[in-house]
């Protein structure tokens, strides 16, 4: 283990190299490899299976099973290893305990994830922002507004490191002192576009993370950023959406981001801007308008695993709990998951029976307590 809690993957073994081998067959994308695992268990069994075995999968095309079979003797994963350790690039494949939990839920995670910075518990508190590539003055107001906000409420930003949105989006989270990670779709030593090249190192050195699925010196293609904001939005909470236009990759994100559930912010914008009219449709079809981080934090449900944020060393359940005042914090800290007695809490915190009653009332409409009996409360 290093000094910043990652293993050394660099001597994981055969496993890892033969999940580096299989992403490099053509063919197998991440929707194939976790059929085929459904089937084998682990790349290795995969790699080792004859011909006749694969091409009973009627999902398998023959020549891909063809490469599947002739893939040791044609392609090297030591080399792209030995790029990655020489580089400083992490690799951690989906069952590694720090590939991020809140990706695995979505219908085809990507099986390896190079890396380069560090990925933290926290970043599963995390909100997407996405918008066009062609932003106006507006949008670009709206992103650095929002995002700043929403980075000193302590959410980590993700995006896609594009022209446009993405960028203001990233450049805001660093000015604002936060946390934000950028998705590639390219390789990590193919930073596009090659205009933030320099922003791509600006957030590695402000501790967030440039991340891909595609190995080291892959280039982009039009297919791999469509492929890109499925994982942008599966590792956020939610995605907000500054400007789109109807046709646009942030339209797709948001389709994504609805069919992985993700809740959907986006930011109204005039019936007369293009680049609005895809926000407005997305309004008009139930996502949440949004003007300020508050909508974002009152809508949030409950998180999958609770996180403790940089500045607290108390869990965060629901995001909305960062918006409670003292009374609300203490109060909360003495109600129970199974029953917490009014008379119990009043006693815990010292403050008047009024007191804690207005804060449970306050936290019940919040949808962070529910009331058991009038005594008594419980976690939600």
């Amino acid at each position: 283990m290093t000094e910043n809690g990652k293993s050394d993957n660099f001597q994981a073994g055969d496993s890892l190299l033969d999940d580096i081998l299989l992403s490099q067959v053509d063919g197998i994308g991440s929707l194939t490899y976790h059929r085929l695992i459904e089937h084998f268990g682990n790349s290795t069994a995969i790699l080792n299976a004859s011909q006749r075995e694969l091409e009973s999968f009627d999902f398998l095309k023959s020549a891909v099973a063809s490469r599947i079979v002739s893939a040791r003797k044609l392609i090297d994963p030591n080399l792209i290893m030995e790029l990655c350790k020489r580089e400083s690039i992490d690799i951690i494949p989906i069952y590694d305990k720090r590939y991020p939990e809140q990706l695995k839920t979505i219908t085809d995670p990507p099986y390896l994830l190079y890396v380069r910075g560090n990925l933290l518990s926290k970043d599963s508190f995390s909100i997407a922002v996405v918008g066009t590539r062609r932003i106006s003055s507006y949008g670009e107001r709206q992103t650095h507004r929002l995002t700043s906000a929403i980075s000193k409420a302590g959410f980590t930003i993700i995006s896609g490191l594009a022209l446009g949105v993405d960028g203001h989006a990233h450049r805001a989270a660093i000015n604002a002192g936060g946390r934000t990670i950028a998705v590639l779709g390219s390789g990590i030593m193919q930073v596009y576009p090659p205009e933030h090249i320099g922003l791509a190192n600006q957030i590695i050195e402000s501790g967030g993370a440039v991340i891909s699925e595609y190995s080291p010196l892959t280039r982009s293609t039009k297919w791999t950023f469509p492929q890109r904001n499925r994982i942008v939005c599966g590792l956020a909470l939610g995605v907000v959406v500054v400007e789109a236009p109807l046709k646009s990759g942030a339209m797709i994100s948001a389709r994504l981001a609805s069919e992985q559930g993700r809740d959907i912010f986006a930011v109204p914008g005039s019936i007369e801007s293009e680049l609005s009219k895809g926000c407005n449709q997305l309004i008009r079809d139930g996502a949440y308008l949004i003007d300020s981080v508050d909508d974002i934090l009152n809508v949030l449900g409950p998180m999958r695993k609770p996180v403790s944020l940089l500045d607290s060393d108390k869990l965060i359940r629901r995001p909305n709990e960062i918006l409670l005042n003292e009374i609300e914090r203490e109060v909360l800290s003495h109600v129970g998951e199974t029953s917490s007695s009014l008379d119990s809490i009043v006693s815990a915190t010292g403050f008047s029976t009024t007191q804690v009653l207005a804060a449970l009332c306050s936290l019940e409409d919040k949808m962070i307590i529910r009331q058991l009996n009038p005594i008594s409360v419980a976690r939600l």
